[in-house]
């Protein structure tokens, strides 16, 4: 026997106890539609609903309802209940109540007062977002520089192609789930953990190539490495154009990386960003450890130092700085694996960043990893802060003088290089 069709209150009593209804969006829908009024059903579900995002969706979809269709008095409590919600769907509708000139003073009244108020709050969530997107690219900074700072101080060399090493491991990112999807697309939510070492090594071998191969020919020639490296980036560049092609591939993110957390109406973290900045919280935890409690890292302390002291007391040093600058590459790696969950892969990506890890390691001080992990946060967030008013070519231009202007003050950065052999 057919059963007879729920009217829609009983739809939202319904969407309120089945766990694959209660989407604020199907909600604000079902609300949405009760353009004639509330009626006892709908109010008992918003009432007694558990979630708070769902309670939300629904208590503003209720006061959204009951200010286009409620008497006065049903109006000016709705609007007052809008802008205590801070609702950002609610500005429209309170526009044009506040504009209108035949609007009721106390309704007038109250839609000027909740405007403020979702004003004031969209502000600060601003405010939150904006900190939150350079934190995530203070991650992406540092493990960029990491690598950068450590090749650097130690063997001096500038590196013009670090930014390549970190394509190379987005690309790499972009071939792993691609594999996935072909042979085991069932697994396909867990390439990205798989790609994560993957591309760590790809970038780390790229680098062992390349020091190995003729960077530890040009050791005290500063201007040869610089050029050196900077065809060699043209050469990768130019290398993942033919095999890829000119234009960006596409990284899909998995499943547990999709969507956030919401932490506040508005406010919304989501999961890849916060695996980014987990990310680079390990990486730098490891790095730590390394450095500074294993036989490998008083090794690379002692060449940073005072290379020649350290040979005589039989370090090899030149198996050090391979050993160091595919180290410093596999980060670039990771770094490339992360930007694709929140950025585009293109041959050119190592370009938007190299410039910027450089200034991270200039400001925080060579080798230096707690002045690298200051710098990166400064410059990311001042990156997301100065963007949204000045665009993101003249806010790098005026972080750029930024920095200019504080290695004036501070040639060594926020932390020296001690030792004799950087006094020499």
């Amino acid at each position: 026997m057919a059963t007879e069709p729920r009217s829609l209150a009983q739809e939202i009593e319904a969407a309120a106890e089945e766990p694959d209804r209660r989407a604020p969006a199907e909600l604000r829908r079902l609300f949405d539609e009760l353009k004639a009024g509330l009626n006892d059903g709908s109010i008992r579900a918003a009432e007694k609903e558990g979630d708070r995002w769902v309670r939300f969706a629904m208590d503003e979809a209720v006061a959204l309802i009951r200010l286009r269709t409620g008497g006065e008095p049903e109006r000016v409590a709705a609007a007052e209940t809008l802008g205590h919600l801070r609702s950002a769907n609610a500005m429209e509708p309170l526009d044009q109540i506040a504009g209108d000139p035949q609007s009721p003073a106390p309704l007038a009244t109250a839609a000027r007062d909740a405007i403020k108020r979702i004003e004031r709050w969209g502000l600060f969530t601003q405010g939150i977002e904006i900190a939150f997107q350079g934190l995530s690219l203070s991650s992406i900074l540092l493990l960029m520089a990491l690598g950068l700072a450590i090749v650097f101080g130690l063997m001096g060399v500038i590196n013009m192609a670090h930014g390549e090493l970190m394509a190379l491991g987005a690309y790499a990112t972009f071939l792993m789930q691609g594999w996935f999807t072909a042979h085991f697309p069932a697994y396909f939510d867990y390439y990205f953990l798989v790609a994560l070492p993957f591309a760590f090594l790809v970038s780390a071998t790229a680098g062992l190539i390349l020091e190995r191969g003729v960077i530890r020919f040009l050791y005290g020639r500063p201007l040869e490495t610089l050029l050196l490296t900077w065809g060699v980036s043209l050469i990768i560049q130019q290398g993942l154009r033919l095999w890829f092609g000119a234009a960006n591939v596409d990284v899909t993110s998995p499943g547990w990386l999709s969507g956030g957390i919401p932490v506040m109406v508005g406010v919304q973290l989501p999961y890849n960003r916060l695996f980014i900045i987990g990310l680079a919280a390990v990486c730098v935890a490891a790095m730590y450890l390394l450095l500074f409690r294993t036989d490998a890292g008083l090794r690379i302390r002692a060449v940073t130092q005072n290379r020649g002291m350290a040979a005589c007391l039989g370090v090899r040093a030149r198996w050090v700085d391979a050993g160091t600058f595919a180290l410093g590459a596999g980060l670039a790696g990771l770094a490339g694996c992360a930007i694709t969950q929140i950025g585009n892969v293109g041959p050119e990506l190592g370009q938007n960043y190299i410039v910027d890890s450089f200034m991270v390691v200039v400001t925080g001080g060579v080798g230096k990893l707690l002045g690298s992990i200051l710098a990166a946060i400064g410059i990311g967030g001042l990156n997301k802060i100065i963007e949204p008013g000045m665009g993101a070519v003249f806010g790098k231009v005026l972080i750029l003088v930024l920095v200019i202007l504080f290695i004036q003050r501070r040639p060594s950065g926020l932390f020296a290089t001690k030792g004799r052999y950087a006094e020499s």
